[in-house]
This record gives C-alpha cells, sequence and structure tokens, in this order.
C-alpha cells in the first residue's frame, strides 16, 4: 500500500521502523527471522535506514553492527532474546524495589534526594553491561561509511523539554532537522543513547547525554514514522508490538481498584501504543488525500509531497494477555507486587524471561510468514 507524507530527498530509500515496548521487542526478532529467511542467502541488510525506539533502539543498534550480512544480525539478536533472564536487564530484588519504590514516593512529595541518582523503581545497570558486550558500536560507523546502510537513528525524550530527540548516525549529506516537539540531532551513537531510549519512565531511571536527562523515546514520539521520512525513506516497514487491535477480556473482568502498578501500566501503555498506531492511520490519511491535490500546489510549500510505500506487521494476539500466560516466569521477588490477576500490561514490557520472549518470537514470526508475498513485494524479490 502506498502511502503519503512531505519530503525533500533525490532518493528514496527503504526504511525500518522498531517501536518501543520493554520485553515486547521480542516480538520484533520474529518478524526478522521470517524476513531473514525470505532474502537470498549471505544477503546485507536491505534496509537504507533503521529507525529505533526504546527496547526497539536495542534492536537496531544490533542490526546496524552487523549490517554486513543480515541473517548474521538476526542471529545475533534470537541468541540475545532467546536466553534472556530479568537478572540480565534489571535488579530484580525486592529490597531494591522497595527503596526504588520510596525514592519515586519521596521525589512525588517533593522531598530533597541526591541529585545525581534519578528516581526508578528497578536498578537496570546489568542492561548497560549487557550492551556493552553485545553491540560493537565501532562497527556501525564503518558499515555507514561501505554503504551497508545509510543511516540509523535511536529517539530518546528530553525530560526538560519535553522534545522527541532523534540521534542518528549516518552518511555525509543529512542536516539535523526540527518540528513540533521532536528535532533530529547528528550524533556518535553509544551506550548512554540505548540506555536512555529505553529508560522506561519511573521504572528505569533517567539518563544524562550532555546536559540535558532523556527517558524512553516513545514518549510523547507523536509521529514514530518521522525519524525515518527525514533520513530519505520513501518506504517504510514498521514492526509494531501493541498487540492491542483486540481487547483483552481481563479489562471487562476488573472488580477491584488499580493499584500503583496497574495505574502505570495504563499510562506507559497508551504511550507505546497510540503513537504508532496513529501515525501509520495517518499516513493513511495522507495517501487518500494526496491524489487530490493538484500537482502545481504540491511544491508551493517549498518540498515535495511523495507517496511512501507501507508494510505494516503487528502481533496478531493481544500481548498483555500473552503476558499474563507466563506470569509464573516473573521473579519471585516481583511476584509480591505484581499479582496474577494484575496489570498485564506492566508485565508485559518487564517480562523479559525466556519462555515469554521465545513465545514473543515464534508469534512474530508466524505474523510475518503471514504476509510473506507481502514481504517479498516490498523487499522486490520474486514470489
Amino acid at each position: 500500500m502506498a502511502q503519503s507524507i512531505l519530503a525533500n530527498y533525490d532518493r528514496a530509500r527503504t526504511g525500518l521502523i522498531l517501536s518501543g515496548g520493554g520485553s515486547r521487542a521480542a516480538y520484533q526478532v520474529g518478524v526478522l527471522r521470517a524476513i531473514a529467511n525470505v532474502l537470498p542467502k549471505h544477503h546485507p541488510n536491505p534496509f537504507d535506514v533503521i529507525a529505533g525506539t526504546s527496547a526497539g533502539a536495542l534492536n537496531a543498534a544490533s542490526l546496524a553492527s552487523h549490517a554486513w550480512r543480515f541473517s548474521t544480525a538476526v542471529r545475533s539478536l534470537e541468541y540475545i532474546w532467546k536466553s534472556l533472564s530479568s537478572e540480565q536487564i534489571y535488579d530484580p530484588q525486592s529490597g531494591n524495589l522497595l527503596g526504588g519504590a520510596s525514592n519515586v514516593l519521596l521525589s512525588m512529595l517533593g522531598a530533597n534526594r541526591p541529585a545525581e541518582k534519578p528516581v526508578a523503581l528497578f536498578d537496570n545497570s546489568p542492561l548497560a553491561k549487557l550492551l556493552s558486550r553485545v553491540i560493537r558500536f565501532d562497527r556501525i560507523q564503518h558499515n555507514i561509511d561501505v554503504g551497508l546502510l545509510d543511516a540509523i537513528s535511536v529517539t530518546a525524550s528530553a525530560y526538560s523539554t519535553g522534545e522527541s530527540v532523534s540521534f542518528y548516525q549516518a552518511m555525509k549529506g543529512f542536516h539535523d532537522w526540527s518540528g513540533p516537539h521532536r528535532i533530529g540531532r547528528r550524533a556518535q551513537l553509544d551506550l548512554h543513547h540505548l540506555m536512555a531510549s529505553s529508560a522506561i519512565p519511573l521504572i528505569f531511571p533517567a539518563v544524562q547525554i550532555g546536559q540535558q536527562y532523556f527517558g524512553d523515546g516513545a514518549i510523547r514520539q507523536l509521529a514514530p514514522t518521522s525519524t525515518a521520512l527525514h533520513l530519505g525513506a520513501r518506504r517504510l516497514l514498521a514492526i509494531g508490538v501493541s498487540g492491542n487491535r483486540t481487547k483483552s477480556p481481563l479489562e471487562d473482568e476488573m472488580h477491584e481498584p488499580p493499584g500503583m502498578l496497574q495505574m502505570i501500566g495504563h499510562i506507559l501503555n497508551s504511550a507505546f501504543v497510540d503513537h504508532l498506531e496513529n501515525d501509520l492511520e495517518f499516513l493513511k490519511h495522507m495517501n487518500e488525500v494526496l491524489p487530490l491535490v493538484p500537482a502545481h500546489s504540491r511544491s508551493r510549500i517549498g518540498r515535495t509531497l511523495h507517496e511512501v510505500e507501507l508494510l505494516e506487521i503487528s502481533p496478531s494476539k493481544e500481548l498483555n494477555l500473552l503476558a499474563m500466560q507466563h506470569y509464573e516466569e516473573l521473579p519471585k521477588p516481583l511476584s509480591r507486587y505484581i499479582k496474577s490477576g494484575g496489570s498485564g500490561t506492566i508485565l508485559s514490557l518487564i517480562l523479559f524471561e525466556k519462555g515469554f520472549c521465545r513465545a514473543l518470537m515464534q508469534l512474530g514470526y508466524e505474523d510475518a510468514m503471514e504476509k510473506e508475498t507481502d514481504i517479498k513485494g516490498f523487499l522486490g524479490l520474486p514470489a
């Protein structure tokens, strides 16, 4: 399906959109495995632009660092996600959780606290150690220099300004941009950008980059596709992680007032889910409007309206419900606070355990293979 949007680049590029969602990002790996399977053997990265947000940024950086062979990049991601555990992402010990909750509560009440210690429920320093081991940031620029990809972006949210900031590493010729509540800034991507992009508010601590503190990139990211479009993409493959197209029956069976974690989960669900789906709907409406705009009027504002080919792959099952089916994998210290009939939303964000992650990857693979013909057409492969 062709969609339309404003842009001003000479060459059409193929972009990959990897949205945020904590442990839900394992779903993306299953989709990427299906894409690798339909590509010829030893095929390099097929995407000119890779745009990642939140946990999707972690997958994006890994793909960019292995751009010389797409199947190798996907196998690396599979190895990581299949062997993952919560202890490799955050410290789930109950004592630390209580301390984190106390810090959050004191901060809300305006109590003094050490300025160098951002408030959060969990300590995610184990994630920093994991990413330092598995991602070779130095390879990203090399892969750009030899033409294996044109650009990669990692989006984070600036707490001081409320802006969505897309840090991008790219070939020469790209320029910074500014828009309503979103900006693009060239950067040499490193661990700090990934930690900032995946720092879910209240759950994980904010990360300082330069003079600002940043949190999860999905927060206030009103137009998740805009970064790839600013970087010249004219064809977008978007992998969503919402899984909320069908309402969970759990929502209809709630007989008690929501607890703190359930309310936080509701807020985060809105932040992670709505923006990508709304942005894709906007693209569809733009496509409907474009044929009605006279050709001579499309360039009056200094830029030209172009068509953008779009392929979307999203979960066919409700991920909150799927997470509740793997509740028994939750680390025991956390089960004291997240009950089996509690918030499936927050569970689906923090359940970095083998069973749930593998179930997500399998679902992603199956959903993508259902669209095998569409994927081949999108990538220009024979049917």
